[in-house]
């Protein structure tokens, strides 16, 4: 589902450098609005996401609910200005298929730079006409693949502590929200990434990043994994975190293909000693 190109520009670019890529993945019925309105009806209400889609790139919390249930807002997306999210569908068994079988056309590229591919998780995103996902970073390594609709992603460095301080990281990983302060002097350093049906674009680990979507409604799925690298940052985040909220100040774990197991090991360790 990936042409021969593409699979060449990932190689180059994986894992740090966000880029476009092209993918046949398209009147897939198991991507209806009918489909995934039935998927969101199998999923636990932990798996579900939605609000209204008129919100500011930078929120505090979570948006108020809308009023409509889930079968509803997909649905009537088109008309109903709100934004979903179906998180976790390996949960099923027939998207599960889907995307284990995206993912493996790039396992060979993913283990030659990153090493095992580890946790496949694929979320399906839904969104009313103009809807914006607000500014934030995610853990995973991530395609998102646009199916119906347009959207601009605008992605901004990873590691970059103008974009994302290594507090808010800190606190991400020990629990906290993955919604980002935003500034609009911001703006000026991000990279937009305008995607059409049968593009997709890769999202670096915690590259910070909001979306905005064209006029029509919106279908997206997003393929992610983790790697041992990644979750050796994130343990050298949560370690960081820790020591800091004893008064020092650690140095920032590094960007790929930098090696934080040291310090992820010894956030294991602590925790183990903690018994958490």
């Amino acid at each position: 589902m990936f042409p021969a190109g593409s699979i060449e520009l990932f190689a180059e670019s994986y894992p740090e450098v966000p880029h476009v890529l092209q993918h046949r993945l398209d009147a897939d019925v198991r991507l209806s609005l009918d489909a995934l309105a039935d998927l969101a009806s199998q999923l636990p209400k932990s798996s579900i996401e939605y609000n209204r889609g008129d919100l500011p790139l930078g929120i505090d919390g979570k948006p108020d609910a809308t009023g409509l249930s889930i079968e509803q807002t997909i649905r009537h997306i088109a008309s109903n200005n709100s934004w979903a999210v179906l998180k976790n569908i390996e949960q099923v068994p027939a998207y599960r298929a889907l995307l284990l079988a995206l993912l493996e056309e790039l396992r060979p590229v993913i283990e030659v730079r990153t090493g095992k591919m580890l946790t496949p998780q694929g979320f399906i995103f839904i969104s009313s006409p103009n809807a914006v996902t607000p500014y934030h970073f995610d853990p995973e390594h991530n395609i998102l693949l646009q199916l119906v609709g347009r959207k601009t992603m605008t992605q901004f460095p990873a590691g970059d502590t103008d974009y994302a301080p290594d507090e808010v990281h800190e606190s991400y990983h020990l629990g906290g929200p993955r919604e980002l302060p935003w500034a609009d002097h911001m703006l000026a350093g991000g990279t937009p990434f305008p995607i059409t049906p049968g593009e997709a674009v890769f999202v670096p680990v915690m590259a910070p990043h909001f979306v905005r979507n064209g006029p029509e409604s919106s279908i997206s799925l997003s393929i992610t994994w983790r790697s041992e690298w990644s979750y050796a940052e994130a343990g050298a985040r949560c370690f960081n975190g820790t020591i800091r909220r004893l008064g020092f100040s650690p140095r920032a774990p590094g960007r790929w293909p930098v090696d934080n197991r040291a310090k992820s090991l010894a956030w294991r360790a602590w925790r183990r000693m903690a018994g958490s």
